[in-house]
């Protein structure tokens, strides 16, 4: 695509479910789609276009029939979307080529017809869509930049801005038709005087997911990342970016999460490459991959989840980043939650510290108090292999629950520990490491934190609090800085 085209494209599309603000969440085949041509050097349009496109499933939710009018007596008679996307190429070029121009840029009225409903539907119907649809401009975005004063671009409506030209309303009924007329009306405002608008504010769809590690000095936004539970046990990171096509994926922003065992447990944190595309993703709550439909989806918050249940913990085990990717979760400011509720989000020994009791030669079980820092959970490459890092105290996360416990109850449950010695490092943290290669030695390890400082004395075994625990071999899983 031209990074500045000679003509728009005016584009719009119904399903045969919901439409509007909630197109594309109910996965619901493309059944309408309506375009015109608008020469912005002439301004000039061309002829409209309305198509019926015939879905796999003939069935019209009661909404859609009282909301477009469309019958399945018109999809009977209709194309399939593949036959009906190739008359709109022939129709463009042949259009374009009678005007005598190069390049075109579809222009649609908020994202969703192209990113909610054409790219998945096509991801689903192994269709190869038209290098077109990968590139395009939102008519609200290109409104806000010369008319700022109309209200933010979330906010804006094809009524709102006609109304904010001091347009007149159009008599037009037709689902459809009525909003292309509508758009080319506010197109030719913003062509003229004082605007001359560009349209070169092009809107992109990644052709793939990219995987790959990212810098680690990057900073990850904390309000892009969702976690998808219910995935088929052996999807892949490209699987998963495909259940999401239309969306961007952060590169490398697939993460996998393992069980107990080291297997797939279903579960996955995708980051996108902002909020906005984070919440459309959401928008795909229960939708299928293949036969097996997304249980839940909830955006990530303080290292756990806030979805329609509430709040709840994040996996067990931590996730390992499929090859070769990397994240970092940074902590989220302490404004956003009460101290009290983002202590639900850290295992009882975090959320409520206590001094370190004065060391004694008991052999009893060792116990570590941690006082808990601004550090977030991080995921690194490590030769290849995802080594989850995080600030910790010497009690596994798969044995220990998430929620804290009753402070009173947390308190009598340490006051019954026996005094034990304790580790203790001025100024430094213990920090537990998982997905580690079998073959790593200390001299790995301390190469994997160069830059930081550590205590090489500091490499002895550290024993669970439990009964049961056994004793974790150094340097595989515990490290102490």
């Amino acid at each position: 695509m031209a990074s500045h085209s000679d003509t728009l494209v005016v584009f719009f599309g119904a399903t045969a479910g919901a439409n509007g603000g909630k197109l594309g969440s109910d996965e619901r085949e493309i059944i309408l789609l309506v375009w015109q041509i608008v020469d912005l050097h002439e301004k000039k349009v061309g002829k409209l276009q309305r198509r019926f496109v015939k879905p796999d499933t003939l069935e019209l939710t009661e909404q859609c029939k009282e909301e477009t009018g469309i019958t399945l007596e018109e999809l009977c008679k209709a194309e399939p979307l593949d036959r009906t996307l190739q008359q709109f190429q022939q129709y463009v070029s042949s259009e374009l080529k009678a005007l005598g121009r190069s390049s075109y840029t579809l222009c649609v009225t908020g994202p969703l017809i192209i990113r909610q409903a054409l790219h998945p539907e096509s991801s689903k119907k192994n269709l190869a869509l038209p290098d077109c649809f990968y590139s395009f401009v939102d008519l609200r975005s290109e409104f806000n930049k010369c008319c700022p004063n109309a209200g933010p671009v979330k906010d804006l409506t094809l009524d709102s801005m006609l109304q904010y030209m001091g347009s007149p309303s159009l008599a037009e009924q037709t689902v459809g038709v009525c909003e292309v007329k509508k758009m080319v009306v506010i197109i030719l405002h913003l062509l003229s005087d004082p605007y001359n608008c560009k349209f070169t504010s092009f809107l992109m769809v990644n052709y793939k997911f990219e995987s790959g590690a990212c810098s680690k000095t990057e900073a990850v936004d904390n309000e892009t990342v969702i976690r998808a539970r219910g995935l088929p046990w052996q999807s892949s990171d490209q699987d998963i970016a495909r259940f999401f096509k239309g969306l961007n994926i952060a590169k490398g922003g697939v993460a996998l999460c393992l069980n107990a065992q080291g297997r797939r447990n279903g579960e996955a944190l995708v980051r996108f490459v902002s909020p906005e595309h984070r919440d459309l993703a959401l928008e795909r709550h229960k939708h299928h991959m293949g036969s097996r439909y997304i249980e839940e989806m909830s955006f990530v918050l303080m290292g756990g989840t806030l979805n329609r249940s509430g709040l709840s913990p994040p996996p067990c085990k931590l996730p390992c980043l499929s090859p070769p990717t990397y994240a970092a979760f940074p902590a989220t400011a302490a404004a956003l939650l009460p101290a009290t509720e983002a202590a639900l989000y850290q295992p009882p020994l975090l959320a409520a510290p206590r001094a370190a009791p004065p060391p004694t030669p008991a052999s009893t079980p060792a116990l570590a108090y941690y006082s808990p820092q601004h550090h977030a959970q991080l995921y690194m490459n490590m030769n290849m292999n995802y080594t989850a890092y995080y600030p910790s105290p010497p009690v596994s996360p798969s044995t220990v629950g998430y929620f804290a416990a009753p402070p009173g109850a947390l308190a009598a449950a340490v006051a019954t520990q026996a005094p034990a010695p304790v580790l203790s490092q001025p100024g430094g943290a213990l920090v537990r490491m998982q997905g580690l290669p079998y073959n790593t030695g200390v001299k790995e390890i301390l190469s994997f934190f160069q830059g930081y400082q550590y205590a090489p004395e500091d490499y002895s075994p550290v024993l669970q609090l439990s009964d049961q625990a056994r004793a974790l071999a150094p340097p595989k899983e515990w490290l102490c800085l």
